[in-house]
């Protein structure tokens, strides 16, 4: 198994409701390294940047609307396997499909407003630290 690293964030739906704390518990709990954590407010621009691979679907715009709404949690996470791994600790992207006990199934109310997001892959989790963190502001 390798140590890997990816992006993880606490959607503005899980900042607004008061989760930061639960998330962050559970992400030690499972033995992640947070090696990278602030909170802020997503500009549009970072927004485009960050949904780029979504540009010209119908729900690219809602999707900027939604991460500009308001603070977010932007995390490095640091650990075994830790794309899959936070890819299942958050569970399925709709909570109607996620398990209870994941982060979507337990908080999630809507396929839009799912509380967390993490990267899929390790091209992905590159890319999207580096929109959100310079090398010096990682542990």
């Amino acid at each position: 198994m390798a140590i890997e690293r990816t992006y993880a964030m606490i959607k503005p739906d899980g900042v607004k409701r008061g989760l930061t704390g639960e998330l962050i518990r559970r992400i030690e709990q499972k033995g992640f390294r947070i090696v990278g954590l602030k909170q802020l407010v997503i500009s549009r621009e970072t927004a485009e940047t960050h949904y780029g691979e979504h540009r010209g679907k119908p729900f690219f715009e809602g999707l900027v609307s939604f991460i500009t709404s308001g603070p977010v949690v932007a995390m490095v996470l640091e650990g075994e396997n830790a794309i899959l791994e936070w890819r299942k600790l958050m569970g399925a992207t709709n909570p109607k499909d996620a398990a209870p006990g994941t982060i979507r199934g337990d908080f999630a109310t809507t396929l839009d407003e799912n509380v967390a997001h993490g990267s899929d892959a390790p091209e992905t989790a590159e890319r999207e630290i580096s929109i959100f963190f310079r090398p010096e502001e990682l542990l």
